[in-house]
């Protein structure tokens, strides 16, 4: 097994910086659609089983907040919405242009500051974008300022759990800290209360996605730049002994297809805008 240059953490907490949360997912923007799999998923159960997205109508204003190569602002379109996309990094932008080209508009921003008028929007949607924000309460105050009244904001984030197994074959292995924490519940629940927002629906759900190897697994990690986002980076050259040690610890929860399973805990919010 050759050496794996990872971005995985190994320092302690500090605030997210913004600038390395652009830099990491513009270099994974041209493959990032390659390892999206579960971003998929979670994306297509917020538009699927949340069956108010479809109520809203068709012909009003749509923002994706955190939209990546475009794939759910497209999806927004073949709604009926009028959409724009926004990302935190230009390189995801440049992909989402290529894939819906002039079906939507496109901004450049940080979901904590938008440069957007209030009551812009019928609707926003955010899928798994908003964990990379220290403060949760503060892009949903600015959903919620953007989002006209009686609007809807709609979002999934990740929640304290995610990747447990993964967090402990590491701790098997060294002491480093190398899979990102995550809100809990609890935090999750005071950041909406502290919005003043009605919640509709708020749902958190485990989704387990399968894997053959560890590697496998944190080069997914690596492809769609979400590995190190919420901690100071320092790359470690891993080698094979480490990795071996990796791989064979996160085998004890081989499951009976033979496949490592990856949980993520996930929250769905649907929330009205009153």
């Amino acid at each position: 097994m050759d050496k794996f240059n990872t971005a995985f953490n190994t320092e302690p907490a500090v605030p997210i910086d913004k600038q390395a949360v652009a830099s990491a997912f513009g270099k994974a923007a041209k493959n990032y659609d390659n390892a999206a799999a579960f971003q998929r998923k979670v994306g297509h159960l917020l538009l699927e089983e949340l069956p108010h997205l479809h109520a809203v109508g068709s012909h009003k204003k749509a923002i994706d907040i955190g939209c990546g190569t475009g794939y759910f602002s497209a999806e927004l379109v073949k709604l009926g919405f009028n959409v724009t996309a926004a990302d935190l990094s230009s390189e995801m932008l440049v992909q989402a242009k290529q894939r819906c080209n002039s079906d939507c508009d496109y901004l450049l921003a940080d979901a904590e500051n938008l440069p957007l008028a209030d009551n812009s929007y019928d609707i926003a949607f955010s899928s798994l974008a908003l964990q990379w924000c220290d403060d949760l309460a503060v892009p949903l105050k600015e959903l919620k300022r953007i989002v006209r009244p009686g609007g809807m904001i709609f979002f999934t984030t990740l929640v304290d759990g995610s990747l447990y197994e993964l967090k402990d074959a590491w701790a098997q292995v060294d002491q480093h800290q190398h899979v990102n924490d995550f809100k809990t519940e609890n935090e999750i629940k005071v950041a909406l209360a502290q919005t003043g927002i009605q919640v509709d629906k708020l749902v958190f759900s485990p989704i387990v996605i399968h894997y053959p190897s560890a590697l496998a697994l944190m080069k997914d990690l690596k492809g769609i730049g979400a590995t190190h986002l919420q901690q100071k980076r320092k790359n470690v050259l891993l080698g094979r002994q480490t990795l071996s040690a990796l791989e064979h610890a996160y085998d004890a929860h081989r499951d009976k297809s033979h496949l490592l399973p990856a949980t993520y805990q996930v929250c769905f919010g649907v929330l009205i805008n009153d």
